[in-house]
């Protein structure tokens, strides 16, 4: 049996890949093991104190690394290698060094992104293991690249022995674009805090750093305010399916730990009917029925326009924001904003006789009132493509458009000359495929279909149809689950591995190309990460049958 495991192994070996997810920009490596000793350990090099979170990060790479139990994938798994691991040289320790001052890792990945170091340099060989960087971030994101070179083999008797394979290793990294985020809308579905601290642990596993969290929708306004608590407590579905502002603040140094900045979304003026729940004057055809002649989604209900007390309110909500999180962005929505339900309410056109102003007058000035305040605060406005391709809005250049309808309209948010997050629901969108949620409609389907499988992802071109002159515009991109039909139940299995594609297109760049990206050497990576993340209680959906996890191109398509 022990004859069978080594020529099994020896015999997939020259094809297996090395799984780093996302792949380093630059990586060399070689065919020999390395065993780490029973008291591995990650020392500083520096004599400099360090930030606590990166002395916190030290500790959580080291407990990874310990507690996955992640065997390689191939046939045998560890066992395979055994004879190879056994008579492998040893290695003591991985020794870091952080160039400049180290700060902290949570002020580094809030740092306006032109200033942003992700940098860093792992290189191990049988004598030494070194990782250097600028920042304390970079440093994270060389260590979540060390822990995925560790794998675990079981022993009959003792702890079990972790050890690296295809060593040397020489790496350099950096990512493509500094924004790879993912969005989970939490408002429709309530997700309790534990499980979005799980979800920031798996994104930072994939060097995701931007939690967009759209957390009030017109279903719930969940996000507690000091300035209008009844906000919430008639908004939300229960005082238990709230967001306390200790909460979004906890949640938010959790996610700085794990350089990950929180861009809190207030959606606004439309996708606000839960607001009328508790302020009904500020807010235009509440629950007006037919619901989808005023709005995307029921109920209905807009924040009124040339209303002065609504945007002052509106202002307040967002100076509330601002001050959770220490992102350098806030993100205001204004997508699927319903003329129809504005034409019919009587204050809204009132206004409009008395000031002889367009309905994108009035938008305009709404708008652009809430983005003074976001400024206010030293942020920049985000909002959804409708803002400036379907409204003459006049919005400020700094402003950040997110590109979801449709990937074909980049090139138009482009030629307005704004920066752009790619959001295209033909290639990001998660929730996608899954039918028809609206009740009475039996062969009804999602209107983003149809899934989009993770090669689907992965074959995302952050530079289609752009100038060269138009490519600085583009910030990054972002996987967006929206939860119609998601919830805390089910949400991991939609989001991962899928989410840790994108994660991969915004870390590399390129395109499915020669000598770019390639779905063939992509798949074991992203086998090995989804079974690793598993191996740390993520419920990442299967990519394929564990047969083919283990036989790298074998379920090929012929």
């Amino acid at each position: 049996m022990q004859l069978l495991l080594r020529i099994l192994a020896i015999s997939t070996f020259a094809r297996l890949t090395v799984a780093i997810w996302p792949k380093p920009a630059f990586h060399e490596s070689g065919s020999d093991f390395l065993r780490l000793t029973p008291e591995f350990e990650i020392v500083s090099d520096s004599v400099r104190a360090l930030p606590d979170d990166l002395r916190e990060a030290v500790g959580r790479a080291l407990l990874l690394m310990r507690s996955d139990e992640h065997q390689p994938l191939l046939p045998g798994r560890a066992e395979a290698e055994r004879e190879r691991i056994t008579v492998a040289p040893t290695l003591a320790a991985l020794r870091f060094n952080v160039t400049d001052s180290p700060s902290s890792i949570a002020s580094e990945a809030n740092k306006l992104y032109d200033q942003m170091d992700e940098t860093y340099t792992l290189n191990i060989d049988a004598t030494e293991a070194t990782l250097a960087a600028n920042t304390s971030l970079g440093i994270l994101r060389g260590l979540q690249t060390f822990v995925q070179l560790v794998y675990t083999l079981e022993e009959s008797e003792g702890p079990a022995t972790l050890y690296l394979r295809n060593a040397p290793h020489h790496i350099r990294d950096r990512p493509a674009f500094p924004h790879r985020g993912f969005m989970l809308d939490t408002a429709r579905n309530f997700y309790p805090v534990p499980a979005l601290y799980k979800m920031l642990d798996t994104m930072s596993s994939v060097k995701m750093n931007v939690f967009h969290w759209h957390v009030v929708d017109a279903q719930s306004w969940a996000l507690a305010s000091s300035t209008f608590p009844d906000l919430a407590r008639y908004g939300a579905y229960s005082d238990a399916e709230t967001y306390s502002l200790h909460d979004v603040r906890q949640a938010v140094k959790y996610a700085g730990a794990r350089g990950i900045s929180v861009m809190l979304e207030l959606d606004m003026p439309g996708h606000t009917a839960s607001i009328a729940h508790a302020y009904p004057e500020y807010i235009a055809c509440h629950d007006a029925r037919p619901w989808s002649a005023y709005a995307a989604e029921p109920p209905a209900g807009q924040i009124k326009l040339g209303h002065h007390d609504a945007l002052l309110f509106s202002q307040r909500l967002l100076h509330e924001a601002a001050l959770l999180t220490a992102s350098p962005l806030l993100n205001t929505g204004g997508d699927e904003v319903n003329e129809r339900c504005y034409l019919e309410d009587e204050d809204t056109t009132a206004v409009m006789l008395s000031r002889n102003a367009t309905l994108d007058d009035l938008l305009g000035e709404f708008v652009n009132g809430v983005h003074g305040t976001v400024r206010q605060h030293d942020k920049i406005p985000v909002v959804w493509e409708e803002m400036v391709l379907n409204h003459e809005l006049n919005l400020g250049e700094d402003t950040i458009v997110t590109v979801w309808i449709s990937s074909a309209n980049v090139r138009a948010v482009a030629e307005q000359g704004h920066r752009i997050i790619h959001a295209a629901s033909d290639y990001l969108y998660l929730d996608c495929g899954a039918g028809a949620w609206l009740g009475n409609s039996p062969e009804g389907r999602s209107w983003c279909d149809p899934f989009k499988s993770w090669q689907k992802v992965y074959s995302f071109d952050p530079y289609r149809n752009l100038t060269d002159a138009q490519r600085h515009l583009i910030l990054g991109g972002e996987a967006l689950l929206w939860s119609e039909q998601a919830g805390p139940e089910n949400f991991e299995a939609l989001a991962w591995p899928r989410a840790a594609a994108a994660a991969e297109v915004f870390w590399t760049g390129g395109a499915l190309a020669e000598g770019e990206r390639s779905v063939g050497e992509a798949l074991p990576r992203l086998h090995d990460w989804r079974y690793r993340a598993v191996c740390r209680g993520v419920q990442a959906a299967p990519l394929q049958p564990y047969w083919c996890a283990l036989r790298p191109g074998a379920c090929d398509a012929d």
